[in-house]
């Protein structure tokens, strides 16, 4: 991930706390709709079967240098692909009022502008489309970056919070290209 040059200044306070009223939040949420809460249980059971995350036993978040970051679900009954899509808010403030999105670069523009594309698309007879299946979960975040991607999950409300680490990157950072 590019990191702002001054990010060995910050001092990045604690996220743990607020990350965990919110996932405790969300399983209220979860806990009125058994629908939700199937369809999120299975969006991070995905996100781990393809090692897309992995769980970190050995965390103490007390002393731990990185950002815990929420995340909430996003229902869409009326989509084809997905029903529920899990968004982690990235710009989440610590104690010291820095977010992820805050230490990070921003990224650029990198599509052409509509009439550009439309105007090329029509020059020739044949045209072919193509759609890469979570094309941004492709990218794979440097094993040293991932304290900076920590998510909080537990499977039931009663049980104990476990602790993972996203291994690839995220549609809510903002160094993505749009």
């Amino acid at each position: 991930m590019p990191f702002k040059p001054e990010i060995e200044k910050i001092i990045l306070g604690d996220s743990y706390q607020m990350t965990s009223k919110r996932l405790n939040n969300l399983w209220k949420r979860l806990n009125r709709d058994p629908t939700m809460k199937f369809l999120y249980s299975e969006f991070l059971r995905e996100y781990k079967n393809r090692n897309h995350m992995e769980e970190i036993t050995k965390c103490n978040h007390s002393n731990d240098v990185g950002i815990f970051l929420p995340h909430q679900g996003v229902l869409s009954p009326s989509s084809i692909t997905a029903k529920l899509r899990v968004v982690i808010d990235a710009s989440a403030k610590t104690t010291t009022v820095y977010s992820l999105n805050d230490l990070l670069c921003a990224g650029g523009v990198v599509q052409e502008d509509l009439f550009s594309i439309f105007t090329r698309f029509r020059k020739h007879q044949y045209a072919f489309t193509a759609d890469i299946s979570k094309m941004f979960r492709q990218i794979e975040i440097n094993p040293s970056q991932r304290k900076y991607l920590k998510l909080l999950w537990k499977e039931r409300p009663e049980e104990n919070i476990k602790v993972f680490a996203l291994k690839t990157v995220t549609y809510s950072q903002l160094v993505l290209p749009s």
